[in-house]
């Protein structure tokens, strides 16, 4: 197996494990009307906390789009989205800082020379693509993002290509959160056709980081 994908399946594991072990009792304290009555009991700060709910999606088994879509219900789509986007990028920061901490030598030697470099080209080229569509999905941000950050993908570039990801999920589950309607097939299907359009007319500028 090539070890990039042993890398990558590893991190998709660890969230995998994180969510059988708490994932039910997470699923029971953040149900969407749980969720809602958590931000409004907090008026001064639950907007900042619910952000920080998102970030800490990299560990904990927090149901992201039900995070945002309360964002959404309590501070209407504007501010919620503003606040479900900034989450979501910090989430993906912070799983790429913490694949980055992985020092070089160490990363090079448990991926193996040839597959760590090119993984590198492709997180580093085309490969954006993909930290952009798995915004709007499970497990694969987390692991995306470690694995990112393992293989020395460009800081700039990896930004870019969260932050297209990441804005037009979190607009478009708050705008659900604002509307009241449950997640419908086709919000999901917004929340990946918006960051590859994103990314392709990103790309020329992306050249030059």
């Amino acid at each position: 197996m090539n070890r990039i994908v042993f890398i990558f399946l590893l991190f998709a594991g660890l969230v995998i494990a994180a969510w059988l072990a708490w994932g039910g009792r997470f699923e029971t304290m953040f149900s969407r009307e749980a969720t809602v009555a958590w931000l409004e009991a907090r008026p001064g700060w639950g907007g900042l906390a619910g952000a920080g709910l998102l970030v800490s999606d990299l560990l904990l088994p927090v149901p992201g789009t039900v995070v945002m879509s309360a964002l959404g219900y309590v501070y209407g789509v504007a501010v919620g989205g503003l606040l479900a986007a900034a989450g979501s990028i910090g989430a993906g920061i912070a799983g790429y800082g913490v694949g980055r901490l992985l020092p070089e030598r160490t990363a090079r030697k448990w991926i193996g020379e040839k597959d760590f470099e090119r993984s590198h080209r492709l997180f580093s080229g085309g490969g954006g693509w993909m930290i952009a569509l798995s915004r709007a999905l499970p497990v694969l941000p987390e692991a995306l993002s470690c694995t990112a950050g393992a293989v020395r993908m460009p800081f700039g570039r990896f930004l870019a290509a969260v932050a297209c990801g990441s804005v037009p999920t979190g607009f478009v589950f708050a705008w659900i959160g604002t509307a009241g309607r449950d997640t419908p097939g086709w919000a999901m299907a917004l929340s990946l056709v918006v960051p590859a359009i994103l990314w392709l007319a990103a790309r020329p500028w992306l050249k030059r980081l």
